[in-house]
């Protein structure tokens, strides 16, 4: 869910810029899943420009306090979002904790890191959503280390129907600062791309999985 689209489309606007996005519908990419896809997206890059980071974490903050007031902690979700989610956490100035995939087979064996008490409300911080599950995955975590979860963050999403299912059979809220449409459209409207390319895109969201380029 999207809770302001002007700061939708800037976010769009900025990931473009710094390359954080990239839309190739002509030359498609393939991910490690296998898909052809006509656009790539790694969050992380955010992280190295420091006016885009900045307004990220700001924005992220702003949400979270007109949606939740201050949670006790923030939780990102690693390895993508552990960057940005501590930069939110300490412009909010609470605590952070974050979530591993699985439990780490050595040590302590954590899934969590960081200081988590029963009870403590958080909000997890993630840097994309494409099918939600390893989003939720970090959300059953804690809940099953006893927190509680009042919603997510997240820099994109894909808009997948897939995560829309999974979000909805979790029972999670699940907030965006932008997201596939907005993208798009801040993209023709840059002439990032044509109403042709732009076409091609909105079709591959509809059944990315067995979409193929066209020849």
């Amino acid at each position: 869910m999207i809770l302001n689209k002007e700061t939708a489309k800037k976010t769009a606007e900025l990931l473009l810029q710094i390359k954080a996005i990239k839309l190739e519908p002509q030359e498609p990419f393939t991910w490690a899943s296998g898909w052809k896809s006509p656009i790539y997206c790694d969050n992380r890059i955010v992280l190295s420009y420091p006016m885009i980071r900045n307004y990220v974490r700001e924005h992220f903050a702003k949400q979270i306090e007109e949606k939740y007031g201050k949670p006790d902690v923030i939780a990102g979700v690693a390895t993508g979002a552990i960057g940005i989610g501590m930069l939110v956490a300490e412009y909010l100035s609470l605590p952070f904790a974050y979530v591993r995939p699985e439990p780490k087979g050595h040590g302590r064996k954590n899934q969590i890191e960081g200081n988590l008490e029963e009870g403590q409300t958080v909000v997890v911080i993630e840097d994309l959503i494409s099918t939600g599950k390893s989003s939720l995955n970090a959300v059953k975590a804690l809940e099953e280390a006893g927190a509680n979860v009042k919603g997510m963050f997240a820099i994109f999403t894909y808009g997948f129907q897939a995560a829309d299912d999974n979000i909805k059979e979790a029972g999670v809220d699940v907030f965006t600062l932008s997201d596939y449409e907005h993208l798009i459209e801040t993209a023709q409207k840059t002439n990032y791309i044509s109403m042709n390319e732009a076409g091609v895109l909105r079709k591959w969201r509809e059944d990315p999985a067995n979409w193929t380029p066209e020849s």
